[in-house]
């Protein structure tokens, strides 16, 4: 193999005649012929140039901006200035309105009656209808308690607008019942909050203007109203102070038929109330109450009404027959408490008290509700009648005790064909709620249901509980507790239940602050 060539490169030393520096030497290829022929171009070849070129900037300075003043957008503001930047405004966001499509309720069909009935049926307090509008409701039984009548934001100025609210929904009320053929109606006793109270009560007179509104479209239409004051009412008692909270609320009652404008036969409707150990003695109260210590007014207005636990029609008759007092018979309590006389001999005798005082007669209708055993069963109304009473009176004022209201009255018409009726305001009946089984023991003792425990309520409230069925005559008071009442079942024997706490959880026991 050959050797390789070394390359060499042959350089002259050319001085120019001005005594400049030599030039370059000249590249000469091996085999001596040159590649370049002037100095110049082998310069070219000795230095080694870039492909890249450098890009020339021009940084002209702006003659019109004086002491060298950088051009910009900040140079025109000022140091001390400030921008205040308003925010751009955010896109309300558009909520699609639910478009509430009409219920549609599948009311069945009802097998008819006939009956030779022509007065007038009613209902109690609150329509069920109207209760459920939205977003306004109407209804007559606005509260409150008294804790929030002491709150500083609310006080008796928002009890009293409770209560005017109150009588402007009654004229709204009594728009829909003649709307819908019922021109009996029984008003509210909650229509005005503690007008009664011995120490917040107050006098109805600021309501004036919305009762007498009320007042004379019942009178236009032809309407009747009635109250039923509470449970509580009773002149019979043989404490002075429950006795004067009762008269009380029969003169709330009094003034609020009175702005209203009505006549006699808007009626007050109360029980003769406990037994209190011994029945005729609280006749007796009764009675010297009713001649000393009521006022005409009250009196006028006054009719008693049969209960279903401690005086039937039979106890209660001879008493109205010597006050002149009308008697509000009721049907429901007569099956439960009955008395012994017939029923068409009683209604004679009633309605001839009615009469005599110039006073429409009326009467109460309800009905048990379905499985119903015990006497406590009993006495709960059904939603619903499902017929009128056979010894019912051509002429005179029913009033339909009844869990559905206004759709109670509406079933009856439909099954009498008494009154057309509105397809759109009829409402389905709901099936009926099974009461708790009441089991027998081996030896044929009944087993009451357990209560449910509420929470909340300690020693106090158990004493308020007794305090409350003393006062009502369904414990004795002068014996000491603990009571025993009787648990009854149909068809079995009863055994007595204590009243008082025998037995005690661990929890109850630290609750109300007793040994663990």
């Amino acid at each position: 193999m050959a050797p390789k060539r070394k390359r060499t490169s042959t350089l002259s030393a050319i001085t120019d005649s001005g005594g400049h520096e030599p030039s370059p030497p000249l590249a000469v290829l091996p085999t001596g012929m040159a590649l370049v022929s002037t100095p110049e171009e082998a310069g070219v070849l000795i230095r080694r140039s870039s492909t890249r070129r450098k890009k020339v900037v021009d940084y002209a300075e702006d003659k019109s901006q004086e002491d060298g003043a950088l051009d910009g957008p900040l140079t025109e503001l000022e140091e001390d200035e400030l921008v205040d930047e308003e925010p751009a405004p955010k896109k309300k966001r558009r909520t699609r309105k639910k478009v509430v499509e009409p219920v549609i309720y599948d009311i069945p069909p009802v097998d008819t009656k006939e009956t030779s009935f022509k007065g007038r049926l009613g209902y109690a307090c609150l329509n069920t209808v109207l209760r459920a509008v939205k977003p306004d409701p109407v209804f007559c039984s606005r509260t409150l308690r008294i804790d929030t009548i002491l709150k500083p934001d609310h006080g008796m100025d928002y009890c009293k607008e409770l209560g005017r609210k109150n009588a402007e929904d009654l004229s709204r009320l009594i728009q829909w019942n003649e709307e819908n053929s019922i021109r009996f109606l029984r008003v509210s006793s909650e229509m005005f909050p503690f007008a009664s109270h011995q120490e917040y009560g107050y006098s109805l007179d600021y309501a004036e203007k919305e009762l007498k509104a009320a007042g004379d479209l019942a009178r236009k239409y032809g309407h009747r109203l009635t109250s039923h004051p509470g449970q509580f009412t009773q002149l019979g008692s043989p404490r002075d102070a429950v006795v004067t909270s009762a008269i009380r609320e029969l003169e709330y009652h009094c003034q609020m038929f009175r702005l209203m404008g009505l006549d006699q036969d808007s009626i007050m409707i109360i029980h003769m109330g406990g037994v209190f150990g011994d029945k005729q003695a609280t006749i007796e109260r009764f009675k010297e109450t009713y001649r000393t210590r009521l006022t005409d007014d009250i009196r006028a207005r006054l009719v008693l009404e049969n209960d279903e636990m401690c005086y039937n029609a039979d106890d209660l008759l001879p008493v109205c027959e010597e006050l002149n007092i009308p008697l509000v018979f009721d049907y429901h309590h007569n099956w439960i408490y009955p008395s012994v006389k017939p029923i068409p001999e009683l209604i004679a005798q009633i309605n001839a008290i009615w009469h005599r005082k110039g006073i429409k007669p009326k009467q109460h209708l309800s009905e048990p509700c379905p499985g119903a055993e015990t006497v406590m069963e009993k006495r709960k109304h059904a939603d619903r009648c499902k017929a009128l009473p056979p010894d019912l009176p051509d002429d005179m004022d029913l009033m339909i005790e009844a869990k559905d209201k206004e759709q109670a009255v509406l079933h009856l018409y439909r099954i009498y064909d008494l009154h057309p009726v509105i397809h759109e305001n009829l409402r389905p009946e709901k099936p009926s709620k099974p009461f708790p089984c009441a089991c027998l023991d081996e030896d044929g003792l009944t087993t009451a249901p357990r209560r449910r425990k509420t929470k909340g309520k300690g020693k106090a409230a158990v004493d308020d509980g007794v305090a409350d069925a003393v006062e009502s005559g369904l414990v004795d008071e002068d014996v000491e507790t603990p009571k025993t009442v009787q648990v009854m079942v149909s068809g079995g024997k009863s055994r007595p239940k204590s009243t008082s706490k025998a037995r005690t959880s661990k929890k109850d026991q630290k609750k109300d602050g007793g040994p663990l």
